[in-house]
């Protein structure tokens, strides 16, 4: 006799998370590029093709696509469902979901820039930590959270592409890692185009993180010890050296 049960690990949807390929926030003179508008660098495009051609290697079909609307998710997408053999899919912009929003670089003093640049990679972060003196991390999980729940509760799919941040990613992953708790663990790192596979359940806290972190260019990370957070706080204080009177 034929059990007509479905195990619950069955009815599981999956979504593969992934970071945006690499970027240059300084632009040839040193000088900060605006977050919202800048695009992949070479790298970073390299970095997309080869994620997409991961893709079609696996046999992996995307049924759904999200990206958050800065360029560099929308790019980074782009150039994923390409060399998938995707591109008839068309993103869907989620402005919810894009990068946690920094204050004024300039306004924060050289006393404070480590930890501005640095303070969110450590352990799990209380809500009222400011990113570079801007958006909190409360502030970010009151858009970021209330975004993948409305994705979690539209039967609509089963196989999702979402092309996010790295504070953004990590903020998920924790969530994930939590069982749908409020929570976000500093020390998860998201490298530049790097795949992370979640599978979601019917129930709130059914979450299975299966892959983090994968990045199809060097997926053990063997030239990375820093993150990018410290590599543009290097960045940085080049620049701004360099603009100071001598």
């Amino acid at each position: 006799m034929t059990d007509a049960f479905t195990p619950p690990s069955l009815q599981r949807r999956r979504i593969y998370l992934m970071r945006h390929g690499a970027v240059s926030y300084f632009d040839g003179a040193g000088k900060p590029v605006l977050p919202e508008q800048v695009s992949l660098n070479e790298q970073g495009r390299a970095q997309a093709v080869a994620a997409g051609r991961h893709f079609a290697a696996e046999g992996v079909r995307f049924d759904r696509v999200i990206v958050s609307g800065l360029p560099r998710t929308v790019q980074t997408a782009a150039l994923v469902l390409e060399h998938s053999g995707q591109s008839q899919l068309q993103p869907e912009v989620w402005p919810e979901f894009q990068e946690i929003r920094g204050g004024r670089l300039g306004e924060i003093s050289e006393a404070d820039l480590h930890e501005a640049f640095t303070g969110l990679h450590s352990g799990q972060l209380h809500e009222g930590q400011r990113f570079l003196h801007g958006e909190s991390i409360g502030e970010l999980l009151d858009r970021v959270l209330p975004a993948i729940g409305r994705l979690r509760s539209d039967p609509g799919w089963d196989c999702a592409l979402l092309v996010l941040h790295g504070v953004v990613n990590t903020a998920l992953i924790s969530h994930a890692l939590s069982g749908g708790q409020r929570l976000m663990f500093g020390s998860i790192v998201q490298s530049p185009a790097c795949i992370n596979v979640i599978d979601v359940g019917s129930e709130p806290g059914d979450w299975l993180l299966r892959v983090s972190n994968f990045a199809p260019t060097g997926a053990l990370h063997v030239d990375e010890r820093h993150t990018t957070m410290e590599a543009l706080l290097e960045q940085y204080l080049r620049y701004r050296s360099n603009r100071e009177p001598r």
